[in-house]
């Protein structure tokens, strides 16, 4: 039995799966809203009260593992850990209650996204965009199959964002609300211009979009008459004024999980401005992403032909170790 543990700055999720007649079978997923890199991006610390969150999150994890009699675990740190200056601090607390977390760098968290979402796809051939909006960083990845051709990390995440322009949200005017969506969705359009032409180079023929803020646009969309599981550009900027309107007034948008209302605005934003700036009218939802994208590595890491390179990623971890 394997576990992965995906440590976001948004959220924390738990993989559980096990090796049955060559295909892997999903044993347990959970996840947990911790927010983890809640002002990180002011502050460049991880805010005591996140720390604990992040810690009661993770000890509810290991009892789950314990319940499953989990043997190998690998638990990896993103954005947050790669930038928070008390982010060993939470490694060693972790560690004190028996959980041994890697800090993987933007490439590395890119390579595993990537063989994730094309697990979970019912044809890998052809040229693919792979999406990931994160927290804290945006990952990009061009693929043909199973061969990676441009990889790249920005930061650009639905949590900073979110700190960087809409810390006033519940008490700005409408005006000024809109004033603070322009703002965000150009910068990230701006930050994404720039890796643009690297990214259009190699003519991807379809984009996908993997975690929760893909998730969160592609369900909004479908709502409002879009197909099942597709974010379509024309769809979001059709949506803009009752995204503003739902945030102002409070009242539900069609599609939103109340869990992610506060994210909304700036998921919205670094979505439009990314569509915007990749020339990308729509990105399909993938299911798939970092974690599974983990347990594939380590239930394949013995193949030398396989997609993920071992010398470049963290030891897995022995559970009780």
């Amino acid at each position: 039995m394997y576990a992965c543990i995906d440590l976001g700055s948004n959220s924390f999720h738990l993989l559980i799966g096990e090796w049955v007649d060559g295909k892997i079978l999903i044993i347990e997923r959970c996840s947990e809203k911790v927010q983890l890199g809640e002002g990180v991006s002011a502050t460049g610390v991880i805010s005591p009260e996140a720390f604990q969150r992040g810690l009661n999150c993770l000890q509810g994890f290991e009892a789950l593992m314990a319940q499953h009699g989990v043997r190998r675990y690998w638990a990896l740190g993103t954005n947050t850990f790669r930038i928070a200056d008390n982010a060993g601090d939470f490694i060693r607390a972790a560690a004190s209650i028996g959980l041994e977390i890697s800090i993987i760098s933007g490439v590395q968290e890119a390579v595993l996204i990537y063989a994730g979402v094309l697990s979970g796809m019912a044809d890998p051939e052809g040229t693919h965009l792979i999406i990931d909006i994160g927290g804290g960083s945006t990952e990009l990845i061009v693929g043909s199959g199973h061969q990676r051709l441009i990889t790249q990390t920005l930061p650009v995440g639905c949590v900073s964002w979110r700190d960087r322009f809409f810390t006033t949200q519940m008490q700005a005017s409408p005006e000024e609300l809109e004033n603070c969506l322009v703002e965000a969705s150009k910068t990230s359009r701006s930050v994404f211009q720039s890796v643009a032409p690297g990214i259009n180079h190699y003519q991807w023929s379809a984009a996908h979009g993997s975690s929760g803020t893909a998730k969160m646009l592609a369900s909004v969309c479908h709502e409002h008459g879009g197909p099942l599981g597709v974010i379509s550009l024309e769809i979001l900027s059709e949506l803009r004024n009752g995204v503003l309107n739902s945030i102002f007034s409070g009242e539900p948008l069609p599609g939103l999980k109340e869990k992610r209302r506060d994210l909304l605005l700036a998921g919205y934003a670094i979505m439009e401005g990314l569509m915007q700036a990749l020339s990308c009218d729509q990105i399909i939802f993938s299911p798939t992403a970092l974690r599974e994208g983990m347990l594939e590595f380590i239930v394949s890491r013995g193949d030398s032909a396989h997609l993920l390179d071992p010398s470049i990623l963290p030891d897995v971890s022995y559970a009780g170790s």
